[in-house]
């Protein structure tokens, strides 16, 4: 590992699902993508030196069957985790030869929650001693505005879905139930290998009365393009919320993706981690319900410049009241979108923002430019 020599650095952290490679290098052995076609590569490649983490999570190996040694991971584990992880970065950067510069803090999803209670946590220390200069929280929400009473009152019922599940004793999994990785990974593997068999995965007329078997290729296009079905029966962190855009069939279900390339998107969900902790996923869920949780105290002391990104189809606009919890003055607001509001089922979805066949325009270099002028 050699640090280049460069005055912007970024930190990256990831979200639910996948780790770092697979969200923000997944064209790396792609076969359906430039190799140079992942925003880590795009900024390397633009002279920003790109670092990252993998939560303690996405290396537990398939075979696990006992989770009890993730019973205490929170939220402040990961950003514990983090602020090692920045401080080793920090150390080699040094080591490289840059003794000027900056490092951003990128969160994509929950990394954003994790970077979130990181800066709360760095905020306690004195100014000369914090690792920040710049925060980017990539569509996601910790709080909503009060004019989104509705979502505060879905996060509310999700919390106590799954705190009532960790009680109960399950201590992996999240708001698409347990080992969601693995399922992700079966739904991406059978799409790629027999994309026009009728899915083993789920059972008939899943999707309504009459609609049948899906094939493998259509559960996948759900999956992407209606993310939002598969939270069923509770709702959604916002609504028509979806991992890619699409545009539908005549049965108003995701007929093909709009943004991101099929293949690219069989490829992603074999590339999920098999499990998650639950905590981290129960204490979000408490923040956004309007709990107390000890991630927030200090959020008003955090004032280094914020770029939001926001996907008009992900969380978008939801996640903007978030950054007013800060002390940032200097906040830019990025929602990437191609529709009305009114079209939202149908926009640019949480991992078009990486996975998108035009996100290098749309997404990654309005993203650079912010890095480089801060």
């Amino acid at each position: 590992m050699r640090p280049a020599r460069a005055t912007r650095a970024v930190f990256m952290v990831h979200g639910d699902g996948w780790g770092f490679e697979a969200a923000f290098l997944s064209s790396v052995g792609s076969a359906f993508v430039p190799p140079e076609q992942s925003i880590a590569a795009y900024l390397a490649k633009e002279g920003v030196d790109v670092w990252g983490i993998d939560l303690r999570w996405a290396g537990v190996p398939q075979n696990t069957q006992d989770f009890r040694f993730m019973k205490n991971w929170t939220l402040e584990t990961h950003a514990a985790d983090v602020g090692v992880a920045l401080g080793v970065a920090k150390l080699l950067r040094l080591a490289g030869g840059n003794f000027l510069g900056t490092m951003h803090l990128l969160g994509w999803s929950r990394g954003a929650v994790v970077g979130y209670a990181y800066l709360n946590r760095e905020a306690q220390r004195p100014r000369a001693l914090r690792q920040v200069d710049g925060f980017i929280p990539m569509d996601m929400a910790v709080r909503f505005s009060p004019r989104d009473a509705q979502q505060q009152a879905w996060a509310c019922e999700r919390h106590e879905a799954l705190s009532n599940a960790r009680q109960e004793g399950q201590l992996e999994g999240g708001l698409l139930g347990p080992a969601p990785g693995i399922m992700l990974q079966a739904i991406g593997q059978f799409a790629a290998v027999q994309p026009a068999a009728p899915s083993p995965l789920v059972q008939d007329d899943i999707f309504g009365p009459g609609t049948g078997r899906p094939s493998n290729r259509k559960l996948a296009l759900v999956a992407a393009g209606a993310t939002s079905v598969l939270f069923a029966p509770l709702q959604p962190i916002v609504p028509a919320y979806h991992l890619m855009g699409s545009t539908p069939d005549t049965m108003g279900l995701p007929g093909q993706l709009s943004f991101t390339r099929e293949g690219y998107l069989f490829e992603f969900g074999q590339r999920a981690a098999p499990y998650q902790s639950i905590n981290e996923v129960v204490e979000t869920e408490a923040w956004a319900c309007g709990k107390n949780v000890p991630y927030d105290d200090r959020l008003r002391d955090v004032k280094v410049p914020v770029l939001y990104v926001g996907a008009a189809g992900g969380v978008g606009r939801y996640g903007e009241h978030s950054v007013t919890l800060l002390g940032s003055r200097d906040v830019t607001l990025l929602n990437i979108s191609t529709l009305p509001e009114t079209a939202r089922a149908l926009d640019y979805g949480h991992a078009d923002l990486f996975l998108a066949d035009d996100a290098r325009v749309r997404v990654w270099k309005p993203m650079l430019q912010w890095i480089r002028t801060h």
